[in-house]
C-alpha cells in the first residue's frame, strides 16, 4: 500500500515538473526577467512570481500610480464614508487571482522576522486583527512590485526595525509610564 502511494507521488512530482517546464517555456524573456525581479520580495517565490506576471504583465503605463493597481486588484481600503463618518474599510472587490496570490505571499512574508513586511504586520495585527494585516501586507507587497517594474529598481527591506526609528522620546515616555502603572519605578540616565 505505501508503494502505490510512492508511487503516485512520484508520478504527481513529474507532472508537477512537467507543467512547471512548459510555463517556463511559454514565458517571454522579459516575463522572466520581471518574474526573477519580484522574486527579491520576501514571501515571492517561483511560482508565484509566475503567477502575479501572468496576471498583471510586465507593463505598467497602464496604471498611472500605485494606487490605481491596488484598486484593480482589490487590496486597497474602501472609502464608505458618510457626513465625514467612516462607514466601512472593506476592501474593493478587485482581480481575485492576483489577491489572493498577494496574500499568500504575505502569509510567507510575514514569517521572515527580520523583515519590514513582519513589522508591518505585527503593528497592524495587534489592534486591527490578523486578517486585515495579511491584507495591509499584500498591499505593500503589491506597491513594491509595481515599483520594481515601473521603474527598474531593485527591492531593498526597510527593515524589522523600520517603525522604532519614528518617536522615539514618545515611545520611551510611553513604555516607562507603563512601567510606573506596574509599580516599577525607572531612575533615567541622562547620557
Amino acid at each position: 500500500m505505501l508503494s502505490i502511494i510512492l508511487n503516485h507521488l512520484d508520478e504527481l512530482n513529474k507532472h508537477i515538473k512537467n507543467l512547471d517546464d512548459d510555463i517556463d517555456n511559454f514565458m517571454k524573456p522579459e516575463e522572466k526577467k520581471s518574474a526573477k525581479a519580484i522574486q527579491d520580495i520576501p514571501g515571492i517565490g517561483n511560482t508565484n512570481a509566475q503567477a502575479i506576471i501572468s496576471v498583471i504583465g510586465t507593463d505598467m503605463k497602464r496604471f498611472p500610480t500605485d494606487s490605481h493597481i491596488s484598486s484593480w486588484a482589490g487590496l486597497c481600503p474602501g472609502s464608505n464614508e458618510s457626513a465625514h463618518k467612516r462607514k466601512s474599510g472593506k476592501t474593493t472587490k478587485g482581480n481575485s487571482l492576483l489577491r489572493d496570490t498577494l496574500v499568500v505571499c504575505a502569509h510567507y512574508a510575514v514569517k521572515n522576522k527580520n523583515s519590514y513586511f513582519s513589522a508591518q504586520f505585527l503593528r497592524i495585527s495587534a489592534h486591527r486583527g490578523k486578517k486585515r494585516a495579511y491584507v495591509a501586507v499584500a498591499h505593500s507587497m503589491l506597491v513594491a512590485i509595481y515599483h520594481i517594474l515601473k521603474d527598474g529598481v531593485v527591492f531593498k527591506d526597510l527593515g524589522a526595525d523600520y517603525y522604532n526609528q519614528f518617536n522615539k522620546e514618545r515611545k520611551i515616555n510611553a513604555y516607562l509610564k507603563k512601567l510606573k502603572a506596574l509599580g516599577w519605578e525607572a531612575s533615567i540616565v541622562a547620557g
